[in-house]
């Protein structure tokens, strides 16, 4: 029988995808910065949206570990970064990879919470599934369950 109590469980995966969504936001940033809104705008458009999305969940994890007393997990200095990103198949390709590894997160904070909390994250996961079929993704059965990929 785990030690661990159910608001324990909920605080970690809280701190689990803010802890994604730093890297996800640091990661976008990059990938924003290796598009052109002249060039390709609609992978701009895609990569700027996903940027300020993430930003947002971000803020929104920050507020509600806050809320809960806990202290937020810090952002590291930087984060590794899909490479080479010279193209805009490239771009879109570690997008796609990105917002993936995200949906899994989501999936398991959905798991892990309940009432708003889960309510809050089911509609992360979806908004995350739908950005996935943005970068060329295909769309899933259970987005976020790797094990249950259709794909």
């Amino acid at each position: 029988m785990s030690s661990a109590s159910p608001e324990a469980s909920t605080l970690d995966a809280l701190q689990t995808t803010l802890a994604a969504e730093h890297a996800a936001v640091y990661a976008f940033g990059v990938l924003g910065g290796r598009t052109s809104s002249s060039a390709s705008p609609d992978l701009f458009t895609a990569v700027s949206s996903a940027y300020a999305a993430h930003r947002a969940r971000r803020d929104h994890l920050v507020r509600e570990l806050t809320e809960a007393g806990a202290e937020p997990v810090a952002a590291e200095p930087a984060y590794d970064v899909a490479r080479p990103l010279d193209t805009p198949t490239q771009v879109e390709q570690a997008a796609l990879a990105l917002e993936r590894s995200c949906a899994t997160t989501y999936a398991y904070l959905v798991a892990s919470t309940t009432g708003d909390q889960r309510r809050w994250a089911i509609d992360a996961l979806r908004e995350t599934a739908v950005r996935e079929l943005v970068f060329r993704g295909t769309p899933e059965t259970f987005p976020g369950a790797d094990e249950h990929a259709d794909r």
